[in-house]
């Protein structure tokens, strides 16, 4: 992998997930985990959300639908929010989750509904 990668990778994790997000998980860095934090930079962002075959629109709703059949709520809520600010609607957001009820079960959805509605109220979007 090149520092060109690691560049790339870091540019769409800001644009996804906000500098505030991704400043602060750098700030965390430790010598244990900063080969972690240099591998989900280059592989996730600088390798697949940077591959042409969808759009971030449709990465978003994946990687929601993901985060909710693995029950990862907290990783679910920050992808909400990202979700938000990058202009995908609560309506889209909603629908997105209605999907993962028929495909990842009911208490899945309900957790990520409970997760998301916080995360809208926080952000002015409703809930």
């Amino acid at each position: 992998m090149s520092d060109d990668q690691h560049e790339r990778g870091m540019k769409v994790r800001r644009e996804v997930l906000g500098d505030e997000w991704v400043d602060a998980a750098i700030d965390r860095t430790t010598p244990f985990t900063a080969e972690f934090q240099d591998l989900i930079t280059r592989y996730a962002w600088g390798e697949i959300w940077t591959r042409p075959g969808l759009d971030r629109h449709t990465r978003r709703a994946i990687t929601i639908t993901a985060l909710v059949a693995q029950g990862q709520l907290e990783e679910l809520a920050m992808h909400v929010r990202a979700a938000l600010r990058d202009g995908m609607s609560a309506d889209d957001v909603k629908e997105v989750l209605l999907q993962t009820a028929i495909y990842c079960g009911v208490p899945a959805a309900n957790s990520a509904f409970a997760v998301a509605q916080k995360v809208l109220a926080e952000e002015g979007g409703g809930g």
